[in-house]
């Protein structure tokens, strides 16, 4: 009997799951179409349903309470679903007079629902994010006890009841606030479009598209994981998706090619890095910057396609230099071939960049509402061409038929979920800074320590971030450096749009931190390369980091105004990147001492490009940048016509990872 429940067991769940995930999407595709009830009511209404959800997912994959008996786990987490549910149905009946009747003045019920989902959201963080969950305890210990701080962070202390509300049922904190609306709805309907590219198998074709242009030439094989990350950052905004997605197939290709392991992760790294910085989708903290700018999020994304392009083009040139320094060798039999799905694939994935960009630029339309009819089209036209060739009299099969609608919606279901109680989780966290006034007095700090000098409030910024990010992913990462820079840097005079931007690239540099970096974790063990060793060398990759967090200030029209006004500006940065990534990469001399008094000098050049605000002699600066950079492309030149002929190309991906490969890093044979 007890075999028999154990087989049955799986299935429930997996019925249960698929119940609650289609009432998930149909909900939200409702709301995307009529907006019915409005945001607050979304709020309320489906987040607890995501935490229903993410119970249900991990008790599929036995992951909730793995240390408890099966049984135990199992009874858990039927009491939080239960616990949830009850949170949804009342917030669900009762929205509309806790923002009326009874705001402020809230009875023991909403008190004992909202600390519930409170409480929810925080084990949820225990779960998935640990150093957040300890902040938020952290914090809220302060908003209650923090009459024992002494110095300037001393505050009277608030009441319990005062933290359960603003975590809860004032919606303008907590876990219904606007951080997880916009996890519901803007990032939402974007996901729709990123889920239905995943389930229809476009990320697929557009790999082996980038795989089989890559193996045509030795230097251009690393540069399929720069390719093909910025590709599927255009619509996933996910360096973590990114790193999975491509570097599965990206980085054991390196390595047969002669690329070091951790050289080859670390590529990888910073190729998926990027996919937080490029547009259409740029990751959740460029929605979190609209929201924090009043600005429309298609603002956001005009102004950051000039800083992403800049980010790649030096990345590319990077792994250009790295290509030449370990002589990787082109590899044979690497890809599949192309069919008329693969072509039809690429050009429903090219039609979603497109649609994007023209219905939010040209026809004005919300981002959401842009997302949600190119969903509709896009769809609509890879169902069909999945469905016909199943309709062929003896081809039919119900299997195939669900298979990649299964896959959508597991991918629509868990992206978009979890992406919703990290917001909540976020929000628990703001709501706690923003009631005991930590932001004011850090950012009161901040001048006092810098004294309105704005490169030394930017250098004591970059710290504060720095530091976040060693223990937070990017999202919270921005929100801590934007509430507690952004008003003393823009009551200086400096544009919010700067302000914002350079919050926004130390978040996306925080994710290369350690000890939290998944992006470097991920390819590190695709690899099987030691993680900081892979994390050293991204760093050093993704050095258009630190230039666009410096260009930013000194070349504020990088993100000031959209258009003709970025390229002046993107010009010189973009000098100075490259060139402080060939005194990095390249090599100049045989002679050490001279190698090294080149490099030296060119990078001194480039901090004079990067650096200097007065344009004339930035702009002269770039002259000996650009002649000593093509001295060195005059040397390689000279040095291909007077080589060798090349070695023969490697074998065959299969054969290259399974046979012995000589990896210099680990002075064994692999």
């Amino acid at each position: 009997m007890t075999n028999a429940t154990d087989r049955r067991l799986p299935l429930v769940l997996e019925a249960i799951y698929y119940a609650f995930a289609l009432f998930f999407f149909f909900y939200l595709f409702v709301y995307f179409w009529t907006t019915e009830g409005g945001p607050t009511l979304l709020a309320m209404t489906l987040v607890p349903v995501a935490y229903v959800l993410f119970v249900l997912n991990a008790l599929r994959q036995n992951d909730l309470y793995p240390r408890l008996p099966p049984v135990a786990g199992t009874a858990a987490g039927a009491i939080q679903i239960v616990l949830a549910l009850a949170v949804a149905y009342y917030m669900h009946t009762e929205h509309y007079e806790l923002g009326t009747s009874r705001a402020g003045d809230w009875n023991s019920a909403d008190l004992l629902m909202g600390g519930l989902m409170a409480v929810l959201v925080m084990e949820y963080a225990r779960k998935r994010h640990l150093p957040l969950f300890v902040l938020n305890i952290i914090l809220i210990l302060y908003a209650v006890y923090g009459y024992v701080v002494p110095g300037m962070f001393y505050h009277a202390g608030l009441s319990w009841t005062r933290i359960v509300t603003a975590m809860s049922v004032e919606t303008t904190t907590g876990v219904f606030s606007s951080l997880p609306q916009i996890a519901l709805t803007v990032v939402g309907a974007f996901l729709l479009v990123l889920s239905a590219l995943t389930g229809f198998g476009c990320i697929e074709s557009l790999l082996r598209a980038t795989k089989r242009v890559a193996v045509r030439s030795a230097h251009a094989l690393p540069q399929s994981a720069v390719v093909g990350s910025m590709c599927v950052g255009t619509v996933s905004g996910s360096g973590a998706a990114n790193a999975i997605t491509i570097g599965s197939a990206t980085i054991p290709a390196m390595i047969g090619a002669g690329m070091p392991r951790a050289t080859a992760a670390a590529i990888e790294s910073a190729s998926s890095l990027g996919g937080q910085l490029m547009p259409p989708v740029m990751g959740v903290t460029a929605f979190l910057m609209a929201e924090f700018l009043g600005r429309s999020y298609f603002e956001v994304v005009a102004r950051g396609y000039v800083p992403a392009l800049i980010y790649y083009v030096t990345v590319a040139v990077s792994v250009y230099l790295l290509a030449l320094r370990y002589r990787t060798r082109r590899v044979t039999g690497l890809y599949q071939k192309i069919t008329w799905q693969d072509v039809v694939n690429l050009a429903a994935f090219l039609a979603v960049i497109a649609g994007l960009i023209g219905m939010m630029a040209a026809w004005h339309l919300a981002p959401s509402f842009a997302a949600l009819y190119v969903f509709v089209a896009v769809g609509a036209f890879l169902f069909v061409v999945h469905t016909v060739p199943l309709l062929v009299p003896g081809r039919w099969s119900f299997s195939a038929f669900i298979a990649p609608l299964r896959r959508f919606l597991d991918a629509y279901t868990e992206m978009t979920a979890d992406l919703t109680l990290l917001l909540a989780t976020l929000s628990i966290m703001t709501g706690a800074l923003v009631i005991t006034g930590v932001p004011t007095k850090l950012g009161a700090l901040l001048i006092d320590a810098a004294g309105v000098n704005l490169a030394a409030m930017v250098l004591l910024a970059f710290l504060f971030g720095a530091i976040l990010g060693t223990g937070l992913p990017p999202a919270p990462t921005y929100i801590l450096v934007a509430i507690v820079i952004a008003p003393p840097m823009i009551k200086i005079g400096v544009d919010p749009w700067v302000v914002h931007f350079f919050a926004f690239f130390l978040g996306v540099w925080g994710e290369l931190t350690p000890p939290t970096s998944i992006v470097a974790a991920v390819t590190a063990k695709i690899a099987d390369a030691s993680f900081y060793s892979t994390l050293g060398r991204a760093l050093q990759i993704c050095v258009s980091l630190f230039t666009l967090m410096a260009g930013v200030f000194v070349h504020p029209e990088l993100v000031i105004e959209p258009g003709a006004a970025q390229f002046g500006a993107a010009g010189l940065i973009l000098a100075a990147t490259i060139g402080i990534t060939f005194s990095l990469q390249a090599r100049y001399a045989e002679a050490a001492a001279v190698d090294i008094a080149i490099r030296v000098v060119l990078a001194a050049l480039s901090l004079v490009v990067l650096l200097c605000s007065d344009e004339r002699i930035a702009v002269a600066a770039c002259v000996p940048v650009l002649l000593i950079i093509g001295y060195w492309l005059l040397r390689r030149r000279d040095a291909l016509w007077s080589r060798a002929p090349e070695p023969a190309a490697a074998p065959a991906l299969a054969s290259a990872t399974a046979a012995p490969i000589a990896d210099p890093e680990r002075g064994r044979m692999q």
